[in-house]
């Protein structure tokens, strides 16, 4: 049974057509159209709660959460390609980056954007700075975050910093936009990006 991201190509499903691409295990795209709410319907909250997207269905098992569904499809179908192995050192930095994206650069630099009154403390994404200082970290010993070997984390967390970029969110540095500039040079990622975009051609999306 061929896997089912429930998409839409303004959503965070767009970036997991590229995780999709990145496995290369047969899947459908059903597409939801969220600017009708479409994604508040009973047969979409009956598999997520959240009535949010992305929501991916494999063979019965549904996983929500763009992180974990990266997480899911590296271990399912690239286990010490594009996910390293349990026993494998790496595997520490694979999670600790690919959940930095969602719970500290998303949160953070809407936050900044907003101009979000809070107490840093009380925050889990802390300080901007200090966020901007962790993602250099991340990339000192590029090119990729587990160094040599790209991973499912660099869709993750190179897929959020474009996505920033793209809205403009967050400024990056000159060696940080090189970082997202190399991840979606691969092919996977151009793909993915073709298949979003005729999708979005299909629905009528691009007509201003």
């Amino acid at each position: 049974m061929a896997i089912v991201l429930y998409h839409h190509p303004f959503s965070r499903a767009a970036n997991v057509v590229w995780m999709l691409e990145e496995v290369g295990a047969p899947y459908e795209l059903r597409f939801v159209d969220i600017m009708k709410g479409e994604q508040k319907k009973p047969d979409i909250l009956a598999l997520n709660r959240m009535g949010k997207l992305p929501v991916l269905v494999d063979d019965g098992t549904v996983v929500t959460e763009s992180a974990a569904i990266a997480m899911y499809l590296g271990d399912r179908y690239s286990y010490g390609k594009l996910a390293p192995k349990v026993d494998d050192p790496l595997r520490g930095t694979y999670f600790r980056w690919t959940f930095f994206a969602p719970s500290v650069i998303e949160p953070g630099s809407a936050a900044k954007g907003g101009k979000w009154e809070f107490r840093e403390g009380a925050a889990g994404w802390g300080n901007h700075e200090a966020m901007l200082g962790a993602i250099d970290s991340a990339l000192e010993k590029g090119p990729f975050l587990l160094g040599e070997n790209f991973s499912m984390a660099d869709v993750v967390f190179g897929g959020t910093l474009r996505a920033m970029r793209l809205f403009n969110m967050l400024e990056l540095k000159p060696s940080v936009s090189d970082y997202v500039e190399r991840v979606i040079s691969r092919p996977a990622f151009k793909r993915a990006d073709e298949k979003n975009a005729a999708i979005r051609a299909e629905h009528g999306m691009d007509k201003k």
